[in-house]
């Protein structure tokens, strides 16, 4: 198997940016929903496009790539509507 080409710690360290930004920006206010929903949600349908797109729409391989069931897949791909 390759080198993954970005390490676990680049993604880590660009999360941590983005919800430090988040609460920055919020100034003190309180967030106005749960702040691991969010990140989830908004990290969670780019990976499955990006991976998918990786797999050249094989949804079989998507999952395998991403180490989740087919079914979980597909009910992920319905829930953020990817086609």
């Amino acid at each position: 198997m390759s080198e993954c080409p970005i390490n676990e710690n680049d993604i880590a360290k660009h999360v941590r940016k983005a919800v430090n930004d988040y609460f920055k920006d919020l100034d003190g206010e309180e967030p106005s929903c749960g702040v691991y929903d969010m990140v989830m949600c908004c990290a969670e349908k780019p990976l499955i496009e990006t991976v998918l797109l990786q797999a050249e729409g094989n949804q079989t391989r998507t999952a395998e790539l991403l180490g989740i069931n087919r079914n979980t897949l597909r009910k992920k791909m319905q829930q953020y509507k990817i086609k």
